[in-house]
């Protein structure tokens, strides 16, 4: 009889998509003593003789105990049940220092003044009780172990139980900002493995039992934890132990001297909905569904938008990746676009930027700088003619790298360009860089003991500027020096109406003209509908001469394979 107990004292993980306050669980504790035992076992035997009159039992069951051995409390989620050393505690309104604790101590002189509370060894910490946050782990993993089935915890489980008490002690009790590092720019192994935990805001719920012994409830030291629930808001519920679900129930062994057993059965009571409800919660569903739906809709419209009519548009997603190869560290881009002749951008279109400070990583043997800048660009081109349906240029993105020290020292790395690659799709480049170079000794010290260093005046100068309107740039005498390179993710998006296509039509109808010997266009028309007469009239004659049967098996198949 001793070994009907049940050992999976594991949690159980639960998916729903009720709310979480519908949720009622009955728990029951009962104490197994040594009388109740014998009695059990006799009732047992005495079941299972045929002659039942021969004993009697119920003087042997002790009627003043059992409403001490025993209770069976129905806990909803978040519901409040004050233990005995709670109720002597809240009586006292010196003891309340927050204001849960002030709303307890109405609530312990309504029940003192009531009818009193519907427990006695049954309670529950909520989630907001000071008891609950503030409750040690090892004394919850020890209440658990009193189970008779011992599980070690996972490093996971570890992790995530200390979760709780860092969110709070991070905020001192003046509500300042703690002085520590909140960036640690050199992470150790041990770091990293301690701090990379899943922060996931949780719920808990704790039920709690006091199994001291008669006469003697309100101690600390007799709580024991009986069940946790824990839910994370998106219908995940975790239960630990699990419901008994029929099954035997769980053992409990107390310590002291005494090491009195107590059974504990966990029952799910939650009201099942009924299925007209159920019809009605998915008519509801399903109506607020295609009512965000239509929402969303009139939101973006039906219509695709379109440019006007000959007019090419040109978007671009970028990101400047990194930057490698520089001399100096912490560096940032600056950058903007240049627009040629007949491209234009909308009025609040930014046409420049500047990236973060980043400090460079060795890898391998050259120091990269990771930025992540996102940017966007947009723009529009028009010919002027007609008849004109090509781009001459394109756009171009000008950068400037630079770098900046702690003693506010900058220096000029390399400039750069990119030109907007005329084909739609993802595309990924890197850009060489240079910077000018002043010959002599006073330029390197200039540059490494206060910084600065030559600049251009015009940036274009690093291709070909867009005011240059000579035949040839003559670069002679102009000292260069070779730095790093920047590299940039471009995902370019071409949209045109009426532009591509008219002038693919136009193409592909001089195609066809000058196949036909560059006859006019009523001239090519009237030769194609020649060529096509001529051809029907060898195919009707080619049938002619065909015999009937295979002509008629030919129909038949003909008429199978369309049915």
């Amino acid at each position: 009889m001793t070994d009907c107990w049940n050992t999976d004292t594991g949690e159980a993980v639960y998916r729903s998509r009720d709310a979480i306050k519908n949720l009622k669980i009955k728990v029951r504790i009962e104490r197994v003593t040594s009388t109740s035992a014998l009695t059990q076992h006799l009732q047992q035997q005495f079941l299972s003789r045929q002659d039942r009159g021969a004993i009697e039992l119920e003087t042997l069951s002790s009627q003043g105990q059992t409403g001490d051995n025993e209770e069976e409390l129905v806990v909803g989620w978040q519901e409040k049940f004050f233990s005995q050393y709670e109720m002597e505690l809240f009586q006292n309104e010196a003891a309340c220092q927050t204001p849960l604790d002030r709303q307890y101590h109405t609530e312990v002189k309504a029940l003192n003044r009531g009818k009193g509370r519907r427990n006695r060894r049954i309670f529950t910490y909520t989630d907001h009780d000071r008891y609950t946050s503030c409750l040690p782990v090892h004394q919850l993993q020890h209440a658990t172990d009193i189970f008779t089935t011992k599980s070690n915890p996972t490093f996971l489980a570890e992790r995530m139980a200390s979760v709780r008490h860092r969110r709070q002690e991070r905020r001192t009790m003046d509500s300042s900002v703690p002085k520590s590092k909140i960036i640690n720019w050199e992470p150790t192994e041990e770091f990293v493995r301690n701090r990379h935990v899943v922060n996931n805001v949780m719920q808990t719920m704790h039920i709690m039992g006091d199994l001291g012994a008669s006469g003697r409830l309100g101690q600390k030291e007799n709580e024991c934890l009986l069940a946790t629930i824990k839910t994370d808001g998106c219908g995940t519920v975790i239960v630990k132990p699990d419901f008994n679900k029929g099954k035997e129930p769980y053992r409990i062994v107390t310590e002291g001297e005494r090491r009195e057993v107590w059974r504990l059965t966990v029952e799910n009571v939650s009201a099942c909905m009924k299925p007209e409800d159920k019809v009605r919660e998915q008519n509801m569903y399903k109506d607020l569904y295609i009512r965000h739906k239509e929402y969303l809709n009139s939101l973006v419209g039906q219509d695709f938008e379109m440019p006007p009519l000959g007019i090419l548009r040109y978007m671009t997603n970028g990101e400047i990746v990194s930057a490698q190869g520089f001399e100096y560290d912490n560096l940032y881009i600056h950058f903007f676009m240049e627009l040629p002749n007949n491209w234009s951008s909308r009025p609040f279109q930014s046409m420049s930027g500047v990236t973060q400070t980043c400090r460079t990583k060795t890898l391998g043997k050259e120091n990269v700088a990771f930025f992540s800048y996102p940017f966007h660009f947009e723009a529009f081109y028009m010919t002027e003619k007609e008849s004109d349906h090509s781009v001459p240029q394109w756009p171009v993105l000008y950068f400037k790298v630079l770098s900046l020290d702690s003693w506010q020292r900058y220096r000029t790395e390399g400039y750069g360009y990119l030109l907007f690659p005329a084909m739609p799709g993802i595309h990924t480049m890197t850009c060489h860089t240079w910077r000018p170079l002043q010959m002599g000794t006073v330029s390197a010290l200039r540059r490494f003991f206060i910084g600065g260093s030559p600049e251009l005046e015009d940036h274009s100068y690093v291709r070909i500027p867009g005011t240059f309107k000579g035949e040839r740039l003559s670069r002679f005498g102009f000292c260069t020096e070779t730095t790093g390179s920047v590299t940039f993710n471009l995902n370019c998006i071409q949209q045109a109406r009426a532009f591509v296509d008219t002038a693919m039509m136009k193409k592909r109808r001089q195609r066809v003209f000058d196949q036909l010997g560059g006859f006019s266009q009523q001239g090519a028309v009237c030769t194609i509908l020649e060529a096509f007469q001529r051809a029907r009239k060898k195919m009707q004659e080619a049938r002619k001469s065909l015999p009937q049967d295979l002509i008629s098996s030919a129909s038949q198949l003909q008429i199978e394979s369309s049915a």
